[in-house]
């Protein structure tokens, strides 16, 4: 009896660390996540702002660089837009899908439009007007980093 009650208490103690091994896991895969997870501010020359979420390392690190004054190399916004409001983009009806967000100096004329233009034409996105839901604003500019709302 004696040697059945710490092999118990062992066989108890592997499977609590298998139950919670994969919650720790997945609480630091999301931690991490969040960690690669970075919203600024940007605008166009109509002064109007809107929001943008950034998941890929490298185009925070871009990003951050221009917020910052350290580049002045590729700072306009080209993306995919989604036509539906994000919470971090209350404002417009829309916003960049993060997976498809880069940055560029010069642009096809095709997919330039202002922030408020989109949103006044957005039931035309996707035809000829911003054909395949890019967008381009050629005057796009980050303004800063925002916390995570």
């Amino acid at each position: 009896m004696r040697r059945t009650i710490p092999k118990v208490a062992a066989l108890a103690a592997v499977a609590m660390l298998a139950l919670t091994a994969p919650a720790q896991a997945q609480e630091a895969d999301a931690n991490h996540r969040a960690a690669e997870t970075a919203y600024f501010e940007f605008t166009d020359n109509t002064h109007e702002r809107a929001i943008l979420k950034l998941t890929d390392p490298a185009k925070i690190q871009h990003a951050r660089d221009l917020v910052n004054g350290e580049t002045t190399d590729r700072p306009h916004l080209v993306g995919r837009i989604i036509k539906r409001e994000a919470s971090y983009n209350p404002r417009w009806s829309y916003h960049y899908n993060p997976d498809t967000v880069d940055f560029f100096d010069n642009f096809i004329e095709v997919c330039d439009a202002t922030i408020p233009y989109v949103e006044d034409h957005l039931d035309e996105a996707g035809g000829a007007f911003l054909p395949g839901l890019v967008w381009c604003p050629w005057t796009s500019r980050l303004v800063r980093e925002i916390p995570a709302p």
